[in-house]
């Protein structure tokens, strides 16, 4: 009787052991599945960051590249061509002239020199990371005054911004974005960019006073959802308000805290 219930005791507990080990092994494995999953995911989500930066690099080479071609044409193009009808002018000048007209084409000459100076700082393919976000964005915002593209009523609490080098290129992308969909379809002369530095977020408000669209009656476009997935991409909320004939405003909540998650 005694060897019965020893025998009984040892087979309940060898049972009891195989269910441990079993519950264990299952668990293991459960675990290592989700961490094959996690680290399948973030190795997609980093692809996926990368090839938005790419793209993101290229796009700003190409609006570079538009900026550079446009001030060759408008701006240098035709200072070159009035210091060279001066020049002609210069042979057919009276003595007293010559030293006026020679004056004014030197003056011509001068800001031509300027004008390539400040195209070889902007022609640069690491922009926003060689500048900093805040002074490309800056610079952004003064091409569009000078060009009289619109009227840009730009406010920032703080100068230096606690921004991760990756994502403030493609931060900088979506402004770029955002900024020259008013140019070409709100039909406003007047933009209001707004960046506000707060405890754990960077909040950019981006405001026209256009012709707004319906978000019910229109399809989002390619370029908002562009738009969308790049701030998803950085950990953004972008938040978009719009009504026909009441302009559209744009808010964009960068957390601070993604700068270190990469």
């Amino acid at each position: 009787m005694n060897l019965t219930e020893t025998d009984f005791l040892l087979s309940i507990s060898t049972f009891i052991i195989l269910i441990v080990i079993l519950m264990m092994v299952l668990v293991y494995g459960v675990f290592i599945k989700k961490k094959s999953q996690m680290i399948l995911a973030q190795q997609k989500r980093d692809a996926l960051f990368e090839q938005e930066l790419a793209i993101s690099q290229v796009e700003i080479k190409e609006q570079t590249l538009n900026y550079i071609g446009q001030e060759l044409h408008d701006d240098l193009g035709q200072k070159l061509s009035v210091a060279r009808l001066m020049t002609n002018k210069i042979a057919l000048a009276k003595e007293e002239d010559k030293t006026n007209i020679a004056n004014e084409i030197n003056s011509l000459i001068g800001e031509c020199i300027q004008d390539i100076r400040n195209l070889s700082k902007v022609f640069i393919s690491t922009q926003v990371k060689h500048f900093g976000f805040v002074e490309s964005l800056e610079r952004e915002i003064f091409r569009i005054e000078r060009l009289e593209l619109l009227e840009v009523d730009y406010h920032i609490n703080n100068h230096s911004l606690e921004i991760n080098a990756d994502h403030s290129l493609i931060l900088f992308r979506i402004i770029q974005e955002c900024i020259n969909n008013v140019i070409k379809h709100a039909k406003s002369n007047k933009i209001e960019v707004k960046i506000e530095d707060k405890l754990n977020v960077i909040e950019i408000h981006i405001n026209d006073y256009g012709i707004g669209f319906d978000r019910n009656i229109n399809d989002d476009g390619s370029g908002l959802k562009n738009i969308f997935n790049r701030a998803k991409i950085i950990d953004a909320d972008f938040n978009l308000k719009s009504g026909k004939n009441s302009g559209t405003e744009i808010t964009i909540t960068y957390k601070k805290r993604a700068a270190w998650k990469e």
